[in-house]
């Protein structure tokens, strides 16, 4: 069983940014300390992406954050789990999600429907594979109490984006003192309130046309006047952790002591969402890694 402990790093960059670039950086990674690599999936191979990372490291986990799970079938997933399992041994976790309506729908109108029964869907056609994918070796990204419980009974645990502590005790709660609890944890590197939440605001503006983390939000106490403006400071505050090493460091902790069996930190950084913010990882390293 791929169970993460540790800080891990979530970059969209080591998926879609230059691969040779990439492949260096996961290596260094790995030697910083540094426990998983989790990558998004928002269109192209993801697969041969996964086994960059894998071919570059000898330890490190590396995980989907997500598998979109309209992207790709059951059938190819398994295959694809199957063959780099054997290759590079038990050290990819597969994180499987349902997306956004908006983006999906997008491409094809009327699409996306039933997210819970087509996430269940899914995961019977990973069980009913010629090699299956094991329930220890997947996570769901949930947010909502029904998508916790299908984790907590279907898979490993969670792996929950643009949360808060507060969500972390949540979803420990729902999953069960067993279960995996794996946040992803915006940071920035900048002590300056102002440039802090202006990068907090560039960063989530998105994520405020997307209902799945809107009515999250709302679980947790934000209204409508939270995601004005391109979101109040309580709410940038609160999802996003900002200012030196400590105040980091801090964040992290509190999410440990929720519940989190593993955080991993999305740099915010001038390198935009297909960058490597080699600075700031490497600066983080020695305060994240214990």
């Amino acid at each position: 069983m791929v169970r993460p402990s540790g800080t891990g790093i979530w970059c969209g960059g080591l998926r879609y940014g230059d691969a040779a670039e990439s492949v260096e950086a996961a290596a260094e990674l790995e030697s910083l300390g540094y426990s998983a690599l989790w990558i998004p999936d928002t269109g192209g191979d993801l697969f041969d992406a996964v086994e960059r990372l894998l071919g570059a490291t000898t330890r490190i986990t590396v995980a989907t954050g997500i598998l979109n799970l309209w992207m790709h079938t059951p059938e190819d997933t398994a295959e694809a789990f199957a063959r780099l399992t054997d290759a590079y041994g038990e050290r990819f976790l597969v994180g499987i999600g349902v997306s956004h309506a908006p983006l999906v729908d997008a491409s094809e109108p009327g699409r996306y429907r039933t997210p819970l029964a087509s996430t269940a869907q899914f995961l019977d056609g990973l069980d009913a594979a010629d090699r299956p994918v094991p329930s220890d070796q997947r996570v769901l990204a949930a947010l909502g109490p029904k998508m916790l419980q299908l984790a907590r009974e279907r898979t490993a645990g969670t792996h929950p984006y643009n949360v808060t502590p507060e969500h972390t005790a949540e979803a420990r709660e729902a999953i069960g003192p067993e279960g995996l609890v794996l946040p992803e944890q915006a940071v920035a590197l900048e002590q300056d309130a102002s440039r802090a939440r202006a990068m907090g605001r560039a960063h989530l503006v998105h994520y405020f046309s997307l209902p799945n983390y809107v009515n999250n939000f709302r679980r947790l106490g934000f209204s409508d006047g939270d995601f004005a403006g391109g979101g109040s400071d309580r709410l940038i505050d609160a999802v996003v952790a900002w200012g030196d090493e400590a105040s980091i460091r801090k964040r992290i902790d509190l999410h440990r002591a929720a519940g989190a069996d593993h955080v991993c930190i999305q740099v915010l950084s001038e390198t935009g969402a297909v960058g490597l913010p080699l600075a700031q990882w490497r600066q983080l390293a020695p305060v994240l890694i214990d």
